[in-house]
């Protein structure tokens, strides 16, 4: 399981070290340790376990190709996708086109999700946090909890 969150440079070479926490979890799931990296909500980069990006493939493809938001979410998420393989100092390469689609330039915010992990610029992420609600608001709306 992903959890904590964690800041870290990105090289000259587009590479992003993944938190040593995060490694751990990838190899107790697979070796050799990768992820499957893609657009994600919110303008930021989805990470997944190779395991677990083949459970949310397979929902996402159970949506109807009848309707057309379904297909667009379905194109946008795997189009953007790619393989990302641990180098031996536990860094990934990130393609240009998604580090453009998420903003990130050298700092990159890693943030662990359960099952994945979220890759942020650390301007958006500061703006995510400061434009939500608090954790008691969202709280007293989830009956759920």
């Amino acid at each position: 399981m992903f959890l904590g969150t964690f800041s870290h440079n990105i090289d000259e070479k587009g590479r992003l070290s993944i938190p040593s926490r995060f490694r751990e979890v990838l190899s107790e799931k697979q070796l050799p340790e990768r992820l499957v990296v893609t657009q994600g909500l919110d303008a930021c980069l989805f990470g997944y376990p190779l395991l677990e990006w083949k459970k949310f493939e397979e929902k996402i493809m159970s949506r109807p190709l009848t309707r057309s938001d379904d297909r667009y979410f379905i194109r946008r998420l795997l189009a953007g996708a790619t393989e990302c393989v641990l180098d031996k100092q536990g860094r990934i390469m990130l393609p240009l086109a998604l580090r453009n689609y998420a903003g990130l330039e050298r700092e990159a915010v890693i943030v662990g999700v359960s099952t994945r992990i979220e890759i942020w610029s650390p301007k958006r992420w500061q703006e995510y946090l400061a434009s939500g609600k608090s954790l008691e608001d969202i709280a007293e709306q989830i009956q759920e909890l």
